[in-house]
């Protein structure tokens, strides 16, 4: 084990971080910019990590009718599990967590997180910070600061997950650790403690002072500056 750290509480966004959807996330997308006539691919780059509505209110017409343009999505959204699957070693480590230190923080509606969640075989989370449940979404930190307060950890001693420079910068914004699940074209590692592919060169002990996190040998490691120490 090549290093080890302790933290409160592990804090995961969901799509390219727990399970992989970018397929069926691409293809309503791309329906979507179709139906308003905005270049799919600025879209498609501009989406990731954030809220559907931020992404609709930033392409849609002016004087288009966001709240309906949003339900349109929604609905093309949960008709669609086509490829959903969850990202390697993801659901042994979920399963392997103490309830109360553990939460997913999404851009997502709360309906279709928990779709997609089901449909990648995943362990329903504890605690699921939806786009529902909070009125800025990233790059601001409210969705991990929201979580970090529920279960009654500072944001400091917790450990983000995440895939998307919205994401991080979320994670980073709220004081807490960041690791960069690899996956999302054009996101660099900058802040981040390491970057992984998957789950299974992790190796994670709850105990009674946390969760114990050990990369294993080879993990690319980053700024550790902060981190609690095993």
């Amino acid at each position: 084990m090549a290093e080890s750290l302790t933290f409160d509480a592990f804090l995961f966004d969901m799509d390219g971080t727990i399970l992989t959807s970018i397929p069926a996330v691409e293809r309503a997308w791309t329906a979507w910019a179709d139906r308003i006539g905005a270049p799919a691919e600025d879209v498609l780059h501009y989406l990731h990590g954030r809220p559907a509505r931020d992404t609709i209110a930033r392409f849609a017409p002016q004087g288009a009718d966001i709240p309906a343009e949003v339900a349109w999505l929604d609905a093309r959204e949960m008709e669609d599990l086509d490829g959903i699957a969850a990202i390697a070693g993801a659901a042994d480590l979920l399963a392997a967590l103490p309830a109360d230190r553990w939460a997913v923080v999404t851009s997502a509606n709360r309906a279709l997180a928990e779709r997609r969640i089901a449909a990648a075989g995943l362990p329903a989370p504890p605690l699921l910070i939806s786009s529902d449940d909070v009125r800025r979404g990233k790059p601001h930190p409210e969705g991990y600061l929201r979580a970090a307060r529920h279960l009654g950890f500072g944001p400091a001693r917790c450990l983000v997950f995440e895939d998307t420079a919205a994401g991080l910068q979320a994670g980073r914004a709220a004081g807490a650790q960041v690791i960069h699940v690899l996956g999302t074209p054009g996101v660099g590692r900058s802040g981040a403690l390491a970057s992984i592919t998957g789950y299974l060169d992790l190796e994670v002990k709850p105990g009674p002072d946390g969760l114990w996190l050990g990369f294993a040998s080879g993990a690319p490691q980053g700024d550790q500056r902060g981190a609690g120490r095993a």
